[in-house]
């Protein structure tokens, strides 16, 4: 049985010009406004600043085009840049990772929102969420430790690095990614719709799949292009597993499937290594560098457009009539599997916390948290932990306000074709790899404006990682936003401004706090900027002196240079205790926000 779903009513239309009232409305909405356009600003600028530097690049040095897309041979010293092979494996890990995290991810969101009780929902919905907020670097170590032997045993070959380890640790990454955004998008569905299917009849199979999944579909796909866009973009957790071997392309469907446990190139990993700073700033090797950043967005858009060309300007669709045939049976098994869906990061969290807690068993030992380290070997990590906060806090200021604004403008006020671009920078800008954030950075900051590595220039990159995040979370929140709030708006004569400030702002704060939350896990993984723009390993003071001129000492970095020295049980030590102590902070900084979003979300569970 299908239902026909009423379409959302639009938003209210500019009202006309008031007289200026001494302390009240029109200096608050030129005030919003202003807010909004700035946070949009904020986003073209950055992907302004990034295409600035990679075109600069490009005209640095000479491109051949064709063979860089045609050709696989990448060997600077006789002058072939090919990039085929890197393109790739660029494909190859992110759909496995796709494959392996959307439908796992998509049945637990649903398991999670629609078939279990508050009391359980809540600590798994935590739980899956503290996932989302390992960083990177720890999921890089643990697949060193875990699924580097279990590719080596699957395909007997040495080390284990290749394509397939790189997919699972990415499809590892973004599940929580996954799940968490599409729970926000099922938990956003006015429960009116459930009670009305429920009223003509329908099992929970048949109200999911035809009252809920239809209201929810725009939120779980900007669930599944924000994992693809960490996928895309993610350099160092891929970089520690996939061998960094160029030039491997199959030629025949057997040569495909032994590729996949062989090692690989990707694109980020190639930016990543150490070519770029060996490049120079200008000639053709360093182009043909700025040219791979340049297909990665390429890349980035054209996803981003396929996955975005049905959500806007169209009204929902009548579902299939579902068959009456073993109603009850069917009803059984989805219930059934979608529960069982829950099994794996269920077991994936208890997996990294029971190896996090017996290899980084020195991360509990308070000492270690409020000493100074004194190398690779010894000391504790006070130092990495200030620097680690200081960036975090910096970073969570300036773009907090600025997604915020982005997300609201892109779901109120752009029509849906500029909506639609919108978001597409957007993702293109949260897929970029970070690394050349970095590059950037450092051209811009350290080079243009002659500042040394700073923590503020630090914090300053970080922003287009986070702002990406909180905007497409809030646009997707806005987009699901019940029908009689917008009428109850329009039937009051609210102005735009008015109408953003009581209604949308209220509706939508408890998801844009979980889209800060995901993006400043995702920042607080980042290595590779760091490294350039704001960090040194060792003798940095813990408290920065001052604003442009003084760098600090980092978790992630400080983990990365220590896993470095395989070589070395003390580093190795050292590296696990740390990342011990970057998911406690980030689980009780997650576990704080997480209460305050649910004590104002209120009860949109199903019971």
């Amino acid at each position: 049985m299908s239902l026909t779903l009423e379409r959302r009513a639009e938003a209210p239309a500019p009202a006309a010009p008031r007289p200026p009232v001494e302390g009240g409305r029109p200096g608050r909405a030129r005030w919003v406004w202003g807010w909004v356009y700035t946070g949009a600003f904020s986003v073209a600028l950055a992907l302004a600043v990034l295409i600035g530097y990679l075109a600069t690049g490009l005209a640095g040095g000479h491109v051949d085009w064709a063979s860089l897309l045609g050709e696989s041979v990448w060997s600077p010293t006789t002058g072939d840049f090919g990039a085929l092979a890197m393109i790739y494996g660029s494909a190859v890990v992110c759909v496995l990772a796709l494959v392996l995290a959307v439908p796992v991810g998509w049945s637990a969101a649903i398991a999670l929102s629609e078939y279990l009780p508050p009391h359980l929902s809540r600590p798994l919905r935590l739980s899956v969420e503290l996932l989302a907020a390992v960083p990177s670097i720890v999921y890089g170590l643990i697949g060193i430790m875990v699924i580097r032997p279990f590719v080596s045993s699957l395909g007997d070959v040495p080390g284990g690095d290749s394509l397939l380890a790189a997919g699972i640790v990415l499809a590892v990454m973004i599940m929580p990614t996954i799940v968490a955004v599409s729970v926000d998008a099922l938990a956003a569905v006015p429960g009116r719709y459930r009670e009305a299917a429920y009223s003509l009849g329908l099992t929970r199979r048949e109200v999911v799949r035809s009252a809920v999944l239809p209201q929810a579909r725009s939120g779980m796909r900007n669930a599944v292009l924000l994992g693809l866009a960490r996928s895309l973009g993610e350099a160092i957790a891929v970089f520690l597993v996939i061998g960094r071997a160029d030039g491997r392309l199959p030629r025949s469907f057997g040569d495909f499937v032994s590729s996949l446990v062989h090692p690989g190139q990707t694109l980020t990993t190639k930016l990543a290594g150490p070519e770029p700073t060996l490049a120079g700033t200008s000639g053709p090797h360093f182009a043909a560098l700025c040219a791979l950043g340049i297909i990665l967005f390429a890349l980035v858009g054209a996803v981003t457009v396929w996955g975005t060309r049905r959500t806007h300007g169209q009204a929902v669709k009548r579902t299939r009539r579902p068959s009456a045939r073993l109603r009850t049976e069917r009803d059984r098994l989805a219930t059934l599997v979608r529960l069982g869906a829950l099994l794996l990061p269920g077991t994936l969290l208890i997996g990294m916390l029971t190896i996090l807690v017996t290899r980084g068993s020195s991360g509990f030992n308070p000492a270690f948290w409020f000493t100074s380290s004194t190398g690779a070997a010894g000391g504790g990590v006070s130092d990495q932990i200030l620097g680690t906060l200081l960036l975090l806090a910096t970073t969570a200021l300036i773009a907090l306000p600025l997604g915020y604004g982005a997300g609201i403008l892109m779901g109120v006020h752009a029509t849906a074709k500029t909506a639609r671009v919108m978001e597409t920078i957007t993702v293109a800008v949260g897929g970029t790899p970070t690394i050349l954030l970095g590059l950037a950075g450092y051209v811009l900051f350290c080079t243009a404006m002659g500042w040394d590595r700073s923590w503020l220039a630090g914090a300053i990159v970080l922003v287009p990682v986070v702002v990406p995040v909180i905007a497409l979370t809030t646009a997707g929140r806005i987009r699901s936003m019940p029908a009689e709030l917008t009428e109850s708006a329009l039937a009051l004569g609210l102005t735009r401004s008015q109408y953003i400030r009581s209604v949308v702002i209220p509706y939508t704060w408890p998801a844009t706090l979980t889209g800060l939350l995901l993006g400043l896990a995702r920042a607080a993984g980042e290595t590779a900027p760091l490294l350039f723009t704001a960090t040194v390993f060792y003798g940095a003071p813990a408290l920065p002196s001052g604003i442009v001129d003084s760098p600090v000492q980092t978790l992630p970095t400080h983990i990365f240079t220590l896993s470095q020295d395989s070589g070395a049980p003390e580093a190795v030590n050292q590296a696990w205790g740390s990342a011990l102590v970057l998911v406690l902070i980030t689980a009780a900084l997650l576990s704080l926000a997480v209460a305050l979003r649910n004590r104002f979300e209120g009860a949109r569970w199903t019971t």
